[in-house]
């Protein structure tokens, strides 16, 4: 059976969010963006994910708890370094390894799992997500050869202005051979602007051995988005909402005013629910089928039997709620 591992690396200081919390714990609709990533790779069956952390390691550790395992990067330098931390766990063992940065909250299990299916429908060593973006700025940029085939990664500081003009970018996201990657990784140098061991290095080292690069684009762009400062942070948050809000819609729940609605991450909804405006649901919120929630409510972990009317309610607990026997929302 090929096992299917994953790294997570978590372990930046994310100085631009100007913030005592690490980056990866910043929540996106109730949610901090690491656990997001974790849940994900639970929902494809990932057999072991090992977390890389470093600034603050104990904070995130709290947090996470240990549902994952932890490889300690003591000083950041480069993604390929922080990879290397995982070494003492995974190095060795045959099977395919997915790499993700914590600071990506919108990836879905289901571009997760396309992408681990296409490295080994390719018998690839490696294999890269990319997306294609009008505007590449600060991304690094997939350059192919005449045949059309993924030659390298170049990252943004590195590249020409040729190289620049590149749309197609590359996510942060990767796909192993787990025994060729950590072979790979002992041949990574520093010798680039930043004088760090670059993840994306270990791309061209397997491709001058030989080995076959594959690639596979993600057509929602958002999903390799990365949060690096606050106006990311609430960019991400407005289009976590959406896909959220969608999702209930499509699952059966009528929303009145989905500009003025928020749900958190990890509410229940039941269909034919009804939810009027200015309602905000948080936490582990159940809401069960046939309800009417608001207008003007705002609650926590809260658990509302079918059938229910909610309104006036707020997180302080002044509550007005009743029983709803109408069979329709």
């Amino acid at each position: 059976m090929n096992e299917t591992y994953a790294v997570v690396l978590a372990a930046g200081k994310g100085t631009r969010m100007k913030s005592d919390l690490p980056k990866v714990l910043h929540p996106v609709c109730g949610k901090p963006m690491v656990q997001h990533i974790i849940d994900r790779l639970r929902a494809i069956s990932v057999s072991e994910i090992v977390t890389v952390v470093g600034h603050k390691a104990e904070m995130i550790q709290e947090h996470v708890g240990d549902s994952v395992r932890y490889a300690l990067q003591e000083e950041q330098l480069g993604t390929a370094h922080a990879v290397m931390m995982a070494k003492d766990d995974l190095a060795g063992k045959p099977g395919t390894t997915l790499i993700l940065t914590g600071d990506t909250p919108l990836i879905t299990e289901r571009t997760l799992a396309n992408l681990a299916n296409y490295h080994r429908e390719t018998g690839a060593a490696a294999t890269i997500l990319t997306s294609l973006v009008d505007d590449a700025t600060g991304y690094g940029r997939i350059v192919r050869d005449d045949t059309g085939d993924v030659a390298r990664i170049v990252e943004h500081k590195d590249a020409t202005e040729e190289e620049k003009a590149i749309t197609e970018i590359n996510t942060g996201m990767f796909c192993f051979d787990n025994e060729l990657l950590f072979e790979a990784l002992d041949n990574v140098s520093t010798d680039n602007v930043q004088g760090e061991y670059y993840l994306p290095d270990v791309i061209e080292i397997l491709k001058k051995a030989g080995h076959t690069i594959s690639a596979t684009s993600t057509s929602r762009v958002e999903e390799g988005f990365g949060v690096n400062d606050r106006i990311q942070l609430s960019r991400a948050e407005h289009m976590m909402r959406e896909r959220i809000l969608e999702l209930h819609m499509n699952n059966g729940v009528t929303i009145i005013d989905p500009s003025s609605t928020y749900i958190g991450a990890d509410v229940v909804v039941g269909r034919d629910s009804k939810i009027e405006p200015r309602v905000h649901l948080r936490g582990q919120t159940i809401i069960g089928e046939r309800c009417v929630i608001g207008p003007n409510v705002d609650i926590m972990d809260f658990k509302a039997e079918a059938s229910t009317k909610i309104h006036n309610y707020s997180m302080t607990y002044d509550v007005c709620k009743m029983p709803y026997a109408s069979t329709t929302s």
